[in-house]
């Protein structure tokens, strides 16, 4: 090629070439970030959804389901709750319904898994009856993945049991007001007219000896209180009377006065003793559902399917007085005592409200229960809610401790 001719094209194809590298170098990205948002990317990603919420969502039907981990064989039962040894109707119906959070997920608690992620830790419940019952269905799923689990009742447990695979320990510290009670009975009669027969005496400021020994021991806790903090428990005949410093408080302060300062102070004991590394729960009410009266007015819970999601006020809403209202004005309060704590809420109540089939009811294993406790319209059958509970729980303990 002749010099001159060279020397004209060559400054030609070299400015192309800029432009097509300018070219290049604008538009690939576009086509590039067009294919990447169909990979998976998002789960590596800050998400700018809000936090999952397993609390809010409604019960399915589900004919797929799967069937419960455990039966009536299952050697931690209470027979009480022991629905399907006692015959309960309507079982399999109840074990049908599913739980689906809005816009969540709820995975099945898979008992090898959780107590491979538990592995030499333990998970101590704290509270009332509706604990132990939460407790009962626990062990009985995680029995699944080690049948050699044995009974547990130390450290003041009123019952547990220890996986010895796993070398974990999950157990229940009967403690119904948190706080230490005692029944003093009358000294002397005043008067005829004086109806008292004695005081329950609690120490707002002390706890119950059963869980005064526990902080170091668990690595998950969960407490709860509230189903004994009503007249129907204590009434005018036999009355709480609440002590600070060893000393009357006074004035005298009412029921839910009472509760207030309890929780004040066992809220305060658990932020300053159980160690920050203790991962903490406290579980709102379990509701009840009595119909036509409370337990000792012929209430009764002979229900066949859930409530509607509509009807949940007019049973629930403290503000028509109804027998049951107990549960959302207990955990308005405990709400604000734990609030700025590490404590987290496991708000099980909604979820619950919805299940007026699922409470053992007349059928409690022994004939004369009946006649004499009434209809059990405030404990729950298993296999039956609890699981639910439990399935929420263990989603909770594996986000926090898998996360770190």
């Amino acid at each position: 090629m002749p010099p001159k001719l060279y020397s004209s094209i060559f400054p030609s194809i070299f400015f192309l070439s800029l432009i097509f590298l300018f070219l290049y170098s604008t538009f690939l990205p576009l086509y590039t970030n067009n294919d990447s948002s169909s990979l998976p990317t998002n789960k590596f990603l800050p998400s700018s959804s809000p936090p999952c919420n397993l609390f809010k969502g409604h019960w399915v039907l589900n004919s797929t389901k799967g069937k419960p981990f455990y039966d009536d064989t299952c050697p931690f039962h209470r027979n009480a709750w022991n629905c399907l040894k006692n015959k309960r109707d309507n079982m399999g119906i109840i074990n049908s319904w599913k739980w689906v959070p809005k816009d969540c997920k709820l995975e099945r608690v898979d008992p090898w898994r959780f107590l491979g992620l538990m592995r030499n830790r333990n998970i101590g419940f704290v509270g009332d009856s509706l604990n132990e019952n939460f407790l009962v269905s626990f062990l009985c799923i995680l029995r699944v993945a080690d049948e050699g689990a044995k009974k547990w009742k130390k450290k003041g447990a009123w019952r547990g049991a220890y996986f010895p695979k796993y070398n974990v320990t999950v157990a229940y510290h009967r403690a119904v007001l948190l706080a230490k009670y005692k029944w003093n009975p009358k000294q002397s009669v005043v008067s005829d007219e004086d109806e008292l027969k004695g005081i329950s005496r609690v120490d707002v400021d002390i706890l119950a000896d059963e869980w005064s020994s526990i902080a170091n021991f668990y690595h998950v806790l969960v407490f709860n209180t509230g189903h004994w903090w009503g007249y129907d428990k204590f009434p005018k005949e036999t009355p709480l009377v609440f002590y600070r410093h060893g000393r009357p408080i006074s004035p005298p302060l009412g029921l839910l006065d009472g509760f207030k300062v309890v929780l004040e102070n066992m809220v305060h004991h658990i932020q300053k003793e159980v160690p920050k590394s203790t991962l903490k729960f406290w579980r709102l009410q379990s509701p009840r559902h009595f119909n036509g009266g409370d337990w000792n007015q012929n209430g009764s819970c002979l229900f066949d399917r859930p409530l509607e999601e509509d009807q949940l006020d007019l049973w629930f809403d403290p503000s028509n007085n109804g027998v049951n209202k107990e549960a959302r004005t207990l955990n308005h309060l405990i709400k604000e005592a734990v609030q700025g704590t590490d404590i987290r809420l496991l708000d099980l109540t909604h979820l619950s409200e919805f299940r007026a089939d699922a409470h053992p009811a007349i059928w409690l294993g022994k004939k004369d229960a009946v006649s004499i406790w009434g209809q059990d319209c405030m404990h729950w059958c298993l296999p039956g809610l609890p699981d639910t509970w439990v399935d929420i729980l263990v989603q909770l303990i594996h986000n926090s401790f898998e996360t770190g």
